[in-house]
């Protein structure tokens, strides 16, 4: 059991990484019961913790109550480099700017997706991924236009695990999901229909920098609206292969000074 006097031998930072830990984005809002249960701690040795990152403003708590993530992790986040994420934004910008659709950026994660960026606007169609949010990579778009890229030893060992069915249209069948990749190498890019979400679909496309698939553009619009997909295509790829341009540039070496004997 972890925590407290139920884990004497669990250092103070564990115990504070599982509190903190404790919070997703399905759980963004919880009591110190559900801290207690989410992190395996006893309630005693969370009610101390928790004080102290609320008086650090790691923690807030609301007028019910409840505690969610404070300011100064946020903070704190906005330290961490991303040389992708700043690359890619105008572009995504753009994308929306030329399509009114909702439009994600998202890297691999294990077997997930991580959205690490989203441009949407009023008219468009509710979706389910968020910023900081994972969902996984056999039914979203930015998910398989990633796993088709990846090696052959990843595809396969992905391809060895249950995958779960959210609705009747998922694709768990590893022969049909291979197959499906095959196509998306060959074209260079995905197509979902209602496989994570009833009511939408969605384009990807990956961004290859050197080689390697670094992350995936997303385009997702009403399923009423399939039809309109492969009009979208051709400004997704425009914008992950800008994305891709500007990204090598950005974290390309410096080139060195050329000596005389050069």
């Amino acid at each position: 059991m972890a925590g407290g006097a139920r884990d004497p031998g669990r250092s103070v930072t564990s115990r504070v990484l599982a509190i903190l830990d404790a919070f997703d984005v399905d759980h963004s809002r919880l009591t110190l019961s559900e801290i207690a249960a989410r992190s395996g701690m006893a309630l005693s040795t969370v009610h101390r913790l928790v004080g102290e990152l609320e008086e650090w403003q790691a923690l807030r708590r609301t007028a019910d109550g409840s505690y969610h993530i404070g300011i100064r992790l946020w903070e704190l986040g906005q330290l961490a480099p991303d040389s992708l994420q700043a690359v890619a934004h105008p572009w995504l910008q753009e994308l929306f700017g030329s399509t009114g659709e909702n439009v994600h950026l998202a890297i691999r994660e294990g077997v997930e997706v991580l959205y690490v960026d989203r441009v949407f606007g009023k008219r468009a169609v509710p979706i389910v991924s968020h910023t900081g949010g994972r969902l996984p990579m056999h039914c979203t778009g930015v998910g398989k236009a990633l796993l088709a890229f990846e090696p052959g030893w990843f595809v396969t060992s992905f391809l060895s695990r249950p995958l779960e069915r959210f609705t009747p249209h998922t694709v768990t069948e590893p022969g049909r999901l291979s197959r499906e990749l095959a196509q998306i190498r060959a074209r260079g890019y995905a197509v979902t229909h209602e496989e994570m979400t009833l009511g939408s679909c969605s384009a990807a496309a990956p961004i290859i920098a050197d080689g390697v698939p670094v992350a995936a553009v997303g385009i997702v619009v009403s399923s009423r609206r399939v039809r309109e997909l492969p009009r979208l295509v051709d400004p997704l790829l425009a914008a992950t292969g800008g994305i891709a341009r500007a990204y090598q540039t950005a974290v390309a070496p410096p080139a060195r000074p050329r000596g005389r004997s050069e």
